[in-house]
């Protein structure tokens, strides 16, 4: 029963979560709110929804979509996905869209530079195969706001068969040839790693909610695994396809020679790779060989100690959970980044 129950709770948020998207552009994405006056954290966008619990004045809350004028959709410290109000009252936004005015893109197919985040919106030019220009923000998960090389700023679409992160501004002859600008590998700097990390951590986050199925299909996203799950948010965000299994996933950032034991070297939008789960105590894990043991789980690490995955039907499908002091601090083998 709790896991019909559960089921049914992550698809109806699914459900919820991408009509909304449809109609209004994810404003909030990747933005955070403190709460200035106690109120009610709910299971659905509606006062006569369910409350899950009272928010305190002062908590931070990771704003995932404005999902019309009155509510936004947030997760709270605890990981747990609900909605609440946007009134100034009592919400108070604490950061802006996930942007960076260091990082740049490389367009690698003509496609139309638009007046807003919208394929309704007006077409101001073509931009061509080649022209780098300036991330301002990622409004949603399908469009980027950009400056071109004229400091015209406009919208594009985050598609990787158009646009991909990197390149050095100045190369905009529109040629698609300069050496500099090919986006794929590490010479866009730490800012456009950083930019690539924020990315994959948006794509990410627009899954809260949807449900957990083990050996999940890799052609669809109404469920997910561990692994599944990760290597959709790259596709989404970068157009990056990762091996398809955790296992695979590891053993292709170790080729990367990026890998670290110790989570607390993590940077934002790493991975994080664990062993079996043999218990909720340090002492159930004693006598692991971390070198030898193999890769059973993965996700994505958001920092401040959280990680972003999806491992039970139970918990609710993909979700955010706490690593120090819990089994997956002392299931945790290796991470790194993939880029």
């Amino acid at each position: 029963m709790m896991k019909r129950k559960a089921i049914t709770l992550g698809l109806a948020a699914t459900l919820l979560l991408s009509t909304a998207a449809a109609a209004i552009p994810a404003e909030a994405a990747s933005q955070t709110a403190k709460v200035v006056y106690g109120v009610n954290f709910r299971t659905a966008p509606s006062s006569s929804a369910s409350v899950i619990r009272m928010l305190k004045k002062g908590e931070t809350l990771t704003i995932i979509d404005k999902v019309n004028s009155s509510w936004y959709q947030a997760v709270d410290q605890n990981g747990a996905t609900g909605y609440l109000s946007t009134s100034s009252q009592y919400t108070a936004i604490t950061s802006s869209p996930a942007s960076s005015s260091g990082t740049t893109a490389t367009i690698k197919k003509s496609v139309s530079f638009r007046t807003g985040p919208s394929t309704s919106s007006s077409v101001m030019r073509y931009l061509k195969a080649g022209e780098v220009v300036q991330v301002l923000s990622q409004p949603n998960s399908y469009w980027y706001q950009i400056a071109d090389s004229s400091g015209k700023t406009g919208y594009v679409s985050t598609q990787a068969q158009y646009i991909t992160l990197g390149g050095t501004l100045g190369n905009s002859s529109g040629s698609g040839n300069g050496s500099s600008s090919s986006g794929n590998g590490s010479s866009g700097g730490s800012a456009t790693a950083s930019a690539k990390a924020e990315a994959v951590i948006a794509a990410g986050m627009k899954y809260l909610g949807t449900p957990y199925e083990y050996g999940s299909s890799r052609s669809n996203t109404a469920t997910f695994d561990c692994s599944d799950f990760v290597r959709q948010s790259f596709i989404d965000a970068l157009g990056l396809t990762l091996p398809a299994d955790s296992a695979s996933q590891g053993a292709y950032v170790k080729s990367k020679g990026h890998a670290v034991t110790d989570w607390h070297q993590l940077k934002r939008g790493d991975l994080m790779f664990f062993g079996d789960y043999k218990g909720t105590s340090k002492s159930s894990y004693a006598n692991v060989n971390k070198a030898t043991a193999k890769v059973s789980h993965d996700g994505i690490y958001l920092g401040d100690g959280k990680i972003l995955h999806t491992y039970s039907v139970e918990s609710g499908g993909v979700t955010i959970s706490s690593i120090a002091g819990t089994h997956w601090e002392y299931r945790f083998l290796y991470g790194g980044s993939p880029l």
